[in-house]
């Protein structure tokens, strides 16, 4: 016998247990994002590897070392598994001409890639949730993204994520922070890593977040962006901070966040927790006002934010969270050649009348399917011999709660059902019924 082949390492199938607690978040999310006045949008998994490239930061370490990129054998093309959403979504924003009549809010949701070593909380292929809002620019839409986060962990009722916020100011601002962090630093490169000493030149703000335990006191002791800031900076950054504070929301001033893309100026934010590990980051994001410029669009403001979907489920559950097995209200029971053709007619009128019913299928005994039907969790099983199917009747067993086994006729079967289980006639509207018992 052959050996199974196995999935991609860190590239994880997502079995009928999680994926029912994934489709539960995915809801969620969507009334949540509704209620912003978000709206989807969808992108291809795969991009032109220069808008990666062009967009994050050629001296990344996504760019240099995280990327799936492969030449397209039939054009030559350099293409790229996406590894981010947002480059993806102001690249199809500019190709649409999106912005023509006014700011847009979007959001997305789906699988990214990069090429990491794989670990709890990181993927190679993992989930994201992204929300964009282009063509705003004040500090209201930053901070409205923020209470965004807060009402969604309250809506999941998740604690213990605690906001970090800082800003990266303007590209002038930056670039004399920069030459400030260059010279502090060349003075104390024999003490830096050999990650940092690749990075002195090409993305010195990036080595402030760092992870290594000797390099602490130098950052803790480097030029604070902070103070490079010009007044319109800081008045964005005091206007982001002051609807935070009057909204309730506590957030910590962090002046070594950075993030790890190059496009982010102004506000960034993370929101992170202890309680996952090494892979504390559920969600982050900022403005990024110069990305759709860079991208070869007409200057236009914008700033989002992407959650890990993999890192809020883990999250979600290890806090107590128990998704419910979903279970049919019916289990139809049947053996004999006429009782299987009328079976699949009453499964039928069921469903018309949004009742959500599971069928036996593959034979056996009255015995073992009734065996199947108890633990498949139905509130009732629906019987038919070939005795009934003759008689053109069904017989109903609760299989919850105590009563008698009774029969009735098959096209009475769907009021029955509906008295039984919901108190109402079947006539009710089946879209109250869907609102009144959750397992339809």
């Amino acid at each position: 016998m052959s050996q199974i082949i196995q999935a991609i390492r860190g590239m994880n199938d997502i079995l009928p247990n999680d994926a029912e607690l994934w489709e539960e978040f995915e809801a969620l999310v969507r009334d949540w994002l509704s209620a912003y006045g978000y709206r989807p949008i969808r992108m291809p998994l795969v991009e032109a590897t220069p808008l990666f490239a062009r967009a994050i930061g050629e001296v990344t370490d996504i760019v240099e070392k995280e990327m799936y990129s492969f030449t397209d054998s039939l054009n030559d093309d350099s293409l790229t598994l996406r590894p981010e959403g947002t480059a993806s979504c102001v690249r199809a924003v500019l190709q649409h001409n999106l912005l023509y009549d006014g700011p847009k809010k979007l959001w997305y949701m789906g699988p990214m890639f990069r090429h990491e070593r794989p670990q709890k909380g990181r993927y190679r292929q993992f989930h994201q949730v992204g929300v964009e809002a282009l063509g705003l620019a004040g500090p209201d839409i930053d901070a409205e993204q923020i209470l965004m986060c807060a009402r969604l962990w309250d809506d999941m009722g998740l604690e213990g994520i605690r906001l970090e916020i800082n800003s990266l100011g303007n590209l002038e601002e930056r670039q004399d922070h920069r030459k400030a962090l260059i010279d502090y630093l060349t003075q104390h490169e024999s003490l830096l890593d050999a990650d940092a000493r690749r990075r002195l030149h090409s993305n010195p703000l990036r080595i402030l977040d760092t992870k290594n335990p000797d390099m602490q006191d130098i950052v803790e002791q480097a030029p604070k962006l902070m103070d490079y800031l010009g007044e319109a900076s800081l008045k964005h950054y005091e206007g982001v901070q002051a609807l935070l504070k009057n909204a309730g929301i506590h957030a910590r001033l962090n002046p070594r966040l950075v993030r790890g893309l190059d496009y982010y100026n102004l506000t960034v934010f993370e929101w992170v927790t202890d309680q996952l590990g090494a892979q504390g980051t559920v969600c982050a994001g900022g403005r990024y006002d110069g990305l759709v410029s860079q991208l070869g669009g007409k200057p236009a403001p914008a700033c989002g934010f992407a959650m890990g979907i993999e890192r809020l489920l883990a999250l979600w559950t290890d806090q107590g969270y128990q998704h419910e097995k979903p279970s049919p209200d019916v289990y139809l029971v049947h053996q004999g050649e006429a009782a299987q053709a009328a079976a699949f007619k009453v499964a039928e009128r069921l469903r018309d009348a949004a009742f959500a019913v599971q069928l036996h299928c593959g034979g056996g005994s009255f015995k073992s399917q009734m065996k199947r039907a108890d633990a498949s969790g139905a509130i009732l099983a629906v019987i038919i011999g070939d005795d009934e199917a003759v008689a053109g009747e069904v017989s109903i067993k609760p299989l919850r709660e105590s009563g008698e086994q009774r029969r009735i006729a098959a096209d009475d079967a769907a009021i029955a059902v509906s008295e039984f289980i919901l108190g109402t006639d079947a006539s009710s509207d089946a879209d109250n019924k869907r609102n009144e018992h959750g397992s339809v």
